[in-house]
C-alpha cells in the first residue's frame, strides 16, 4: 500500500480491529497502527509463574495516581490488545442498561440510544467472534434475533455439581457466552484460558477473529512497533491534518483522510488531552471538557468458595454465571451486579498473591476452590479522570457504587455457604487492574455534554472518531467487549464508502 490511506487506526484491539473487519471489503484503505507487536508463541504463554508471579506481558510502563504513587498498569501492548489476555466473555448489555437505574450510591444515567439499536450489531459481532451460548438461561437476557452461532462450551464435572447445587438455591445459573475453541486451546496446553495470552491458539479476540477478518482485504494492513504520540490539527481549527507517531526511536508524521483512535479508554483520552493547541486549550474534541473525565473500570472481587469435600480439578472452569442479582438485590432493592467463575486459580497464582502463606496451604486451596469473579457497576463521575501531566498519565479514579458491591459480596457468601461451601474468601481487584477501563471520551447527542456524536465521530472534527471503550456512557455490571465489538462494527457501517474523510449515509441493518 502506497500513498496516504484513507482510515488510519491507532490501536489494533477490540474496537479498532473490529471497526477494521466491518471495513473490510468496502474499497477504503486501512491501516492499523499498533505500538507492541504480536505475542510469540512460546513456552512462556502457558506458564503460571511467568504470567502471574513474573508479570512477563504486563507493560514496562508506569502510570500515577493523584497522589504522585506511580503504579504498573494491566493494559497490555500487544497486537490484539487486552483481549489477548481477555476472560473470552462476550456477553450482552441487559435491555435495562440502557435506560437509567437507581443504585445504592447513584443513578447510572441512560444510554443516548437504546438496546434495539445496538442489537442487530451484537448479533453480528457474536457472529465474528464465533461465541458458544446459550439463549434461554439467563432471566434478565435481552430480546435477540439470531440464535448463538455455537452452543456453550460444556461444564467441566465440577463445575456440573456447582451449577446443580446453585439451582437448588432458586438460582439460575447460566452458561457464559464464550468466544473459546476449546478442543484448540486445550490441545495447546492444559490451562485456563482466563489472564492467559493466546498465540493463535483458540481463543477468539481482538487479533484471531476481527484482524484476522480485516487482513484478508488486501486494502487493509497492520504496521506494529509504531506508537502515537499527538494528533495535529488543521489550520482550520477543525481537521486532524495528520498523527506525530514514534517508530524505532524516530519521530514522523503519518496522514490520512480519517483518523480512529482505539487505543484503550486511558490512553486514547491521553493522546487527545496531549494533543493541547492554542485553538484547542483542553485538548482535541475537548470543547465539552468531558475527554479524560467518567472514568470507569467496574468495582470486583475474586472470591473462593471452598468445600473440603468436593475437590475441584477442573483445568479451565470459567464456564458459569449468575445474574440473579442484576436487575435487584433479590428483594426489590437496587441492583447488585455480575457474578462468573475465574479461570481456575491454581497454586502459582495464589502465590503470586500471597508469598508468605506456606505452599502446601496454597495447594490445599486451589485443589478444592471454586473461583468467582464478582462485579458491580462504576457510575460515571466527572471528577473520575485521566489527566497528562507531561509525558505522565495521572489516573485519578474515584470509585462508586460501593455500598452495592459490599452487599453482592455478603449476598454471594451467604449464597455460596448455603450452596455447601463453609469457607469463603474475598479479596478486591486494585487499580492495577483496568482492564474494564471505560467513559473517558462519551457519545451522546449533545456537544455540550459529550465528545462524540452517536457514531462515534467527534462533534468539532468530522474526520476524527474514537471505537474503544472510550465512547461508553456507562461501565453496566458485565464485561464490556461486546458492546465495544458492536459499536465498531455500527460505527464501520456508517463510514463504508469514506474517501478522504468523506463518510456516506449509515447503513445499518434493520432492527
Amino acid at each position: 500500500m502506497s500513498g496516504a490511506p484513507d482510515i488510519l487506526v491507532i490501536g489494533s484491539g477490540m474496537g479498532g480491529a473490529t471497526l477494521a473487519a466491518g471495513l473490510a471489503g468496502s474499497g477504503a484503505r486501512v491501516v492499523i497502527l499498533e505500538r507492541g507487536h504480536a505475542i510469540p508463541d512460546t513456552p512462556q504463554a502457558r506458564d503460571t509463574a511467568a504470567i502471574f508471579r513474573d508479570g512477563v506481558f504486563r507493560p514496562q510502563e508506569t502510570w500515577f495516581d493523584a497522589a504522585g504513587q506511580g503504579f504498573n498498569p494491566g493494559n497490555y501492548y500487544v497486537v490484539g490488545g487486552n483481549t489477548k489476555l481477555y476472560g473470552a466473555v462476550l456477553i450482552r448489555y441487559r435491555e435495562s442498561d440502557f435506560e437509567a437505574v437507581e443504585h445504592a450510591d447513584g443513578v447510572s444515567p441512560a444510554w443516548p440510544l437504546a438496546y434495539a439499536a445496538l442489537e442487530p450489531w451484537y448479533a453480528a459481532a457474536e457472529a465474528l467472534f464465533c461465541v458458544r451460548g446459550a439463549a434461554g438461561q439467563d432471566p434478565t437476557e435481552p430480546a435477540r434475533s439470531t440464535p448463538y452461532p455455537h452452543p456453550p462450551v460444556p461444564d467441566e464435572p465440577a463445575i456440573a455439581i456447582v451449577r446443580e447445587r446453585l439451582r437448588r438455591q432458586g438460582l439460575k445459573p447460566f452458561s457464559l457466552p464464550l468466544a473459546v475453541d476449546l478442543d484448540r486451546w486445550l490441545a495447546g496446553g492444559r490451562t485456563p484460558w482466563d489472564a492467559y495470552p493466546d498465540t493463535r491458539s483458540g481463543k477468539l479476540d481482538a487479533e484471531t477473529a476481527a484482524l484476522a477478518t480485516a487482513l484478508r482485504d488486501p486494502d487493509v494492513s497492520l504496521r506494529t512497533g509504531v506508537r502515537a504520540v499527538r494528533l495535529l490539527l488543521a489550520g482550520n481549527g477543525r481537521d486532524i491534518a495528520g498523527v506525530e507517531v514514534e517508530e524505532g526511536g524516530a519521530r514522523t508524521v503519518m496522514r490520512a483522510g480519517t483518523y480512529v483512535l482505539a487505543a484503550g479508554a486511558v490512553n486514547s483520552a491521553a493522546l487527545l488531552l496531549s494533543s493541547a493547541t492554542d485553538a484547542c486549550p483542553d485538548g482535541i474534541a475537548n470543547r465539552s471538557g468531558v475527554v479524560g473525565r467518567h472514568f470507569m473500570n467496574h468495582n470486583c472481587t475474586a472470591m473462593l468458595a471452598v468445600d473440603p469435600r468436593l475437590p475441584n480439578p477442573s483445568v479451565y472452569q470459567k464456564t458459569l454465571g449468575l445474574n440473579d442479582f442484576y436487575l435487584d438485590d433479590g428483594a426489590g432493592g437496587p441492583p447488585l451486579g455480575n457474578v462468573q467463575l475465574l479461570g481456575k486459580i491454581t497454586t502459582p497464582i495464589l502465590q503470586a498473591q500471597l508469598p508468605r502463606v506456606p505452599a502446601f496451604a496454597l495447594a490445599a486451596l486451589a485443589r478444592y476452590s471454586v473461583d468467582w469473579y464478582l462485579m458491580s457497576e462504576d457510575l460515571p463521575h466527572p471528577d473520575s479522570r485521566v489527566r497528562v501531566d507531561g509525558d505522565r498519565i495521572v489516573l485519578d479514579w474515584r470509585r462508586s457504587n460501593e455500598t452495592g458491591h459490599r452487599r453482592l459480596v455478603t449476598k454471594m457468601r451467604e449464597v455460596f455457604r448455603a450452596a455447601g461451601f463453609p469457607i469463603v474468601l474475598a479479596r478486591p481487584f486494585d487499580r492495577r487492574t483496568p482492564s474494564h477501563q471505560c467513559g473517558t471520551i462519551r457519545f451522546g447527542t449533545d456537544p455540550a455534554t459529550s465528545a462524540l456524536d452517536l457514531h462515534c465521530r467527534a462533534h468539532d472534527h468530522p474526520n476524527l472518531r474514537v471505537v474503544d471503550a472510550s465512547f461508553l456512557p456507562t461501565s453496566a455490571a458485565v464485561n464490556p467487549s461486546l458492546t465495544i465489538a458492536a459499536q465498531a462494527l455500527r460505527v464501520a457501517a456508517a463510514m463504508r464508502g469514506t474517501r478522504a474523510g468523506a463518510d456516506v449515509a449509515v447503513r445499518e441493518p434493520a432492527s
